[in-house]
């Protein structure tokens, strides 16, 4: 992937929700002019998510993901439903698409409860506007309902109207939903060196650095920063180089400790994984999660998560450096489950910790639901850089840069 591409984790997620034969795929095929979906008459046509990155005018780059009925029925039936409502937690923004004809049923009520709840924004698509009994609808819940028919958009994706209109107010909820963040950029001034220290060795990519280095390069670049990147073997002679002390040193969690050892005290040193987690949810709870690592016995579960899915190496992190990091540091027998992907428990009392990846391909949503449903279920989560540095011994150095983390690994 090259630098000028937007990352899935970094688009809009835009998720179209509705009752069976609603009509949201159609919905979704003219929103993006394309047949992203199969339309049919049948009932419960769409199985399962559909998910397309793509440039959405005016908006620019999303995420489109069209879902199957909330009101889905059977055994089966059931399971799609619950993968409609775990796709909440990632969506950016909802539309609800509504059959004109029939108007708000109670299981489009209950996804506007689920809207509020969650505090996302939200478009009401009131589908087939080109019937009268559509129009004759829409003019009620207006009347009757000022609040919710000010967030219904007129549609019809039988006819293409109203879809321009939809898009619009689209880009406006997005843009009012977001904000500026930064990865690494808001740590130091403009015209500052910063050093990233990029392993290359068998599990990194052929021919490209992995996203979360990708991603701090160009927020440097775009803040006036000055990006010096090197492997770990050339650190020494990199910093020697250099006619100051750089302002910090961002490394790759798997090798902070050699690194460590290399870059003098008095200058910041943080990771990948800590950086990314920082800007995806809440660094200070996953801080708080890393003393679970001490308490951890023989036969205790951990669960190790990562947001992508990526072709195993040897030398993987998360499959075998992360469990060997683990028994070394406990001295205990430890079983271990992995996911990747969307696969995340919803139970996660089979296990004892969490440690989660830097989740640079999920959304910000998602890896704050993630975080948050451990923390209701009272499992602790932490993620790959923290945990790491917490067992080399140089979690508080590597937290210096983040007061409000370091005040969770001293509470």
């Amino acid at each position: 992937m090259g630098l000028n591409e937007t990352p899935s984790g970094e688009r809009v997620h835009i998720g179209f929700f509705g009752v069976r034969n609603a009509g949201k795929s159609s919905v979704v095929n003219a929103v993006t002019g394309q047949e992203l979906s199969v339309v049919s008459d049948v009932r419960g046509t769409t199985t399962d998510p559909v998910r397309k990155a793509m440039e959405l005018l005016p908006l620019g780059p999303v995420v489109i993901v069209d879902t199957p009925g909330i009101d889905d029925e059977g055994s089966l039936g059931a399971k799609r439903v619950e993968r409609t409502l775990r796709m909440l937690g990632s969506c950016d923004a909802a539309v609800l698409v509504v059959d004109g004809e029939r108007g708000l049923v109670t299981a489009d009520r209950e996804l506007i409860r689920q809207f509020e709840t969650r505090q996302m924004g939200y478009v009401i698509a009131w589908n087939k506007h080109d019937l009268a009994s559509s129009q004759e609808g829409l003019a009620e819940l207006r009347e009757k309902d000022p609040e919710l028919g000010g967030r219904a958009v007129a549609v019809s994706a039988l006819t293409g109207e109203g879809v321009d209109g939809l898009k619009e107010r689209l880009a406006r909820l997005a843009r009012s939903e977001g904000r500026v963040r930064h990865i690494v950029a808001d740590l130091v001034e403009p015209g500052s060196v910063v050093v990233l220290i990029c392993p290359i060795d068998a599990s990194a990519p052929k021919g490209r650095l992995i996203l979360p280095q990708q991603m701090a390069i160009r927020d440097l670049l775009d803040a006036g920063c000055v990006p010096v990147v090197c492997r770990e073997k050339e650190l020494e002679g990199a910093l020697a180089s250099l006619a100051a002390p750089p302002a910090l040193v961002v490394t790759d969690s798997q090798v902070f400790g050699p690194v460590s050892r290399v870059v003098p005290d008095t200058v910041p040193l943080t990771s990948f994984s800590i950086l990314m987690l920082r800007y995806k949810a809440d660094l200070a709870l996953a801080v708080a999660g890393a003393a679970a690592l001490d308490r951890l016995r023989d036969g205790d579960c951990v669960l190790i998560s990562e947001g992508c899915t990526h072709h195993r190496q040897c030398e993987d992190i998360g499959t075998v450096k992360m469990p060997a990091w683990l028994a070394a540091h406990t001295g205990a027998k430890l079983e271990f489950s992995f996911t990747s992907g969307t696969d995340f428990p919803k139970d996660l009392s089979p296990y004892t910790a969490v440690i989660h990846c830097g989740g640079c391909t999920l959304t910000a949503r998602e890896m704050r639901r993630r975080q948050e449903e451990a923390a209701a279920q009272g499992i602790p989560l932490t993620n790959y850089g923290v945990a790491i540095a917490y067992m080399h011994g140089i979690l508080r150095r590597s937290l210096a840069p983040f007061p409000e983390a370091l005040c969770a690994l001293e509470g």
